[in-house]
């Protein structure tokens, strides 16, 4: 393993730390987590780290990370594009139209929630 992959790999790891964390019936976006480990530009590599999630042992609760919007945007990574939506509900988290109803009220922040790791 190069030492880039290896920096991406450290990376997911911390992601799904992150994510493992959050409650059930709580959302967060893919920012916030990016801020919270102090790489606030990096949303776009927590979508990575979520994509990747799919195939980890054990499971990571990946269908409670959703856009900045509220929105299933990663949806379509899972084995059915339904399974997202009904992973949430099952928790009782309200979708319509593919976004999460009372995003705000939902939402679970990191910074405010957990101690830096």
């Amino acid at each position: 393993m190069n030492e880039r992959s290896s920096q991406s790999q450290l990376f997911f790891e911390r992601v799904w730390d992150v994510v493992r964390c959050i409650p059930e019936g709580k959302v967060t976006s893919y920012g916030a987590i990016a801020r919270f480990l102090g790489a606030a530009r990096s949303a776009r590599m927590v979508g990575y780290a979520m994509n990747a999630s799919h195939k980890h042992d054990p499971s990571i609760p990946a269908h409670r990370v959703v856009n900045r919007l509220g929105l299933l945007s990663g949806k379509n990574h899972f084995s059915n594009p339904q399974r997202m939506q009904h992973l949430l509900e099952k928790e009782g988290v309200l979708i319509k139209d593919d976004k999460v109803q009372e995003f705000e009220k939902l939402f679970w922040d990191p910074l405010t929630e957990l101690e830096s790791f």
